[in-house]
């Protein structure tokens, strides 16, 4: 039986219920393996008082120190942040606030392994607490934790040290694993480890009828992900601006709200485009497989969720040449990977919707992303590292 303890910041909770969804549902299908026993702990970083009083963090210090959460044993520890120290900090207080909990916990749960679900600041702390424990530690690099931390001043040796001494390293991604190697990373050392998606749940629907159930006639483009400036919102508006009778809709909140509903006035596409705010994640596959096309014009990405969900939604995609996007859309059954410009979405768009693949051979470009496969994939990672340890 393999003992393993899942680290992750990125975890959802009652205040944020779509917040790392995929980290929860890689747990636990880890979690519901037959030779696994497992506990997660998923710290929230809170800012000293008085401010973790305020604003959102109000919410994030009323969550429970600990609960079942989906049938998932779930710790959740607070960590300080500090909001002036562009996160250098982090690591050292996730590490601080962890010990007493861990100690605890290894008095009944001896833990073989630590499993790091999100590289910073867990990744640091992981290798830390490893070497307490005396148990092999993997993590698994997802996009921003890369992107940013690892190279920002204040955090990048840290991320590139937790690499060159964890046991084992994950990469959503083949470009995911060559940016870590432009880090320094050891190219032998990590394993690309793909997401998965619910084949069950993400599949196509009559789209007629669905579009006729939202109030949208002619064609619908979906746009999913948090409004924030890397997933570039703005260039999927312009594109849909350039294109008459094209509705698109946007699953996501975040701070860049007040300047999309900006730009949309300024197009005056009301009409035809809306920000729909967080879409509850059950909600979100009968929304993304009444679409012709999803489209997501991100910056930066490891391989995001919502590609392969669109695509076994059936529905084809246009996106940036970020991250994982090349082991995505392998055939233009999947959809299109053009440059981050408004035009060129538009002429990605206007190319599918004139030229329209089947639903059934764009899902079956998603077939070979299932979390069953995930979860093996996993197991077999964590095992091998416990073994090598003994």
């Amino acid at each position: 039986m393999l003992r393993i303890l899942t680290l992750s910041t990125l975890f959802p909770d009652a205040t944020r219920p779509n917040f790392g969804i995929f980290v929860e549902r890689q747990t636990s299908g880890l979690a519901a393996h037959p030779d696994v026993v497992l506990q997660a702990v998923a710290p929230i970083g809170l800012p000293p008082a008085p401010l973790a009083k305020l604003g959102r963090y109000a919410g994030l210090a009323s969550v429970a120190t600990r609960e079942c959460w989906n049938g998932i044993d779930v710790h959740r520890p607070r960590f300080t942040v500090h909001p002036f120290l562009q996160g250098r900090r982090h690591a050292a207080e996730l590490e601080r606030a962890l010990i007493p909990l861990l100690d605890a916990i290894r008095d009944e749960f001896a833990f073989d392994v630590i499993d790091a679900s999100f590289f910073f600041p867990d990744g640091p702390a992981a290798v830390a607490l490893g070497k307490r424990y005396d148990v092999p530690v993997s993590i698994k690099a997802r996009g921003a934790d890369i992107h940013h931390w690892g190279t920002v001043p204040a955090t990048a040796a840290q991320v590139r040290a937790a690499g060159r001494h964890a046991a084992g390293l994950l990469a959503v991604s083949g470009a995911m694993k060559a940016d870590m190697v432009a880090l320094g990373l050891s190219a032998d050392r990590i394993r690309i480890h793909h997401t998965g998606v619910d084949q069950a749940r993400f599949q196509p629907v009559d789209r007629a009828a669905a579009k006729a159930s939202l109030g949208v006639t002619g064609p619908l483009v979906v746009s999913v992900g948090a409004l924030i400036p890397r997933k570039a919102h703005d260039i999927v508006i312009d594109a849909v601006a350039a294109l008459p009778g094209v509705t698109l809709l946007v699953a996501g909140e975040g701070p860049e709200r007040a300047r999309l509903e900006a730009r949309i006035a300024r197009l005056a596409i009301g009409d035809r485009v809306r920000l729909l705010g967080a879409v509850p994640h059950a909600d979100l596959p009968r929304l993304i497989a009444t679409a012709d096309v999803g489209a997501l014009a991100s910056r930066s990405e490891g391989l995001a969720n919502a590609w392969v969900e669109s695509l076994a939604c059936g529905t084809p995609i246009v996106i940036t040449d970020a991250g994982g996007a090349r082991d995505v859309v392998t055939s233009l059954d999947a959809g299109r990977v053009t440059i981050r410009d408004g035009l060129a979405f538009a002429a990605a768009i206007v190319a599918l919707l004139a030229d329209p693949p089947t639903q059934a051979a764009t899902r079956a470009t998603a077939a070979r992303f299932t979390w069953e496969a995930n979860t093996a994939a996993l197991y077999d990672h964590l095992a091998a590292l416990v073994a090598g340890r003994r």
